[in-house]
Parts: C-alpha cells; structure tokens; sequence
C-alpha cells in the first residue's frame, strides 16, 4: 500500500466512517493537534533522563492515540473501545502526587529552561494546553467525550509537575517568577 493516496489534494480528508471534511475543519484540527502532542511526548520519552519514565510515557501516548482516533471519528459512530480507560486521569494523578511528595512547595510561576529536556517539557505542556482549548472548542459544535479533555488537563499538570521533578533530578534549579 502506498503511503500516498491522492485523495486529499482537493483540499478535503476523510474522517473514520467515511464523511469527508475540509482539511481546516475544527474536528481535523482536534485531532491533528493530539497526533502533534503525541509527537512531542515521544520526544520527551527518547531522553535517557525519562527511561525511569518511558512506560507512562507510552501509556501517555497510547491515551492520546484513543482520543485522537475518538476525534477523528464520525459522531454517529460507536466510539466507546476508542476512548481512554475512565481510570487514565487517576493513572496521572497519582503520578502526580507521587511526583510531588518530593518536590519542594511551589507558590507560583516557574518560567521555562535550565537544561533542553526541561525546556522540551514545558513546550508539550503549552501544546497540550493548546490541544485542551482545541478539544473544548470543538465541543461547541460537537460532543466531545468528557474523558478526552478531562485527561488533556491532568496530562498538562502532569507536565508541568514533571518538569519541575526532572529540575530536581538533573540539579537545575527553577527560576520563579515574582508575581
């Protein structure tokens, strides 16, 4: 099978079930920009800094390919084995906390940098965020599931939490920013 088809060159691309929608479409955007942060945490998984990580990471990824093919979905279609496990969101939270057990207090904004991973973290957590509001958006004119944006906050948290432990672990110290 080629990996060309020809198909899209007017402009149009088809969702699952078949129903063609313009390239621009708000629901071609939702997904794509999921397929972008999937990208983005296979970046962060590549650093050897995360191999402690790499599993949750995969996991991570593996969410997101279920809610993007959930968006990529006619809505007429029965989505339910697409979409995340109701437990992916607590998957994250306890990562989370368990994370920040050992992290000092924060009380407020950290501004991004001191080593490229740390840096590369706070870049899919600001795309991860932009995936949020694009997700949302589209629930405006479509039913979004509630697990998809539900688990693109959490995973945004957990970004920013991780990007604070790996400052930790490679002995960066954050730079806060004085409100």
């Amino acid at each position: 099978m080629k990996i060309y088809t020809r198909t899209g060159d007017d402009g149009l691309t088809s969702l699952s079930g078949g129903r063609r929608v313009p390239k621009f479409d708000q629901q071609v955007e939702a997904y794509g920009s999921v397929d972008e942060l999937i990208a983005w945490i296979g970046l962060l998984r590549d650093f050897r800094e995360n191999g402690s990580r790499a599993g949750l990471l995969v996991y991570i990824q593996d969410q997101l390919m279920k809610c993007a093919a959930s968006l990529a979905t006619d809505e007429n279609k029965n989505i339910g084995k697409l979409l995340p496990p109701p437990d992916c969101v607590s998957v994250l939270e306890n990562e989370i906390d368990r994370m920040e057990s050992k992290l000092p207090l924060q009380g407020g904004f950290i501004l991004p940098g001191g080593h490229i991973l740390v840096s590369y973290c706070h870049i899919a957590r600001c795309v991860c965020r932009r995936v949020e509001r694009t997700v949302l958006k589209l629930n405006n004119t479509r039913k979004v599931p509630e697990i998809i944006p539900k688990f693109l906050n959490r995973l945004s948290d957990y970004l920013f939490v991780l990007s604070r432990q790996l400052c930790l672990d490679l002995d960066i110290q954050c730079i806060n920013w004085p409100i």
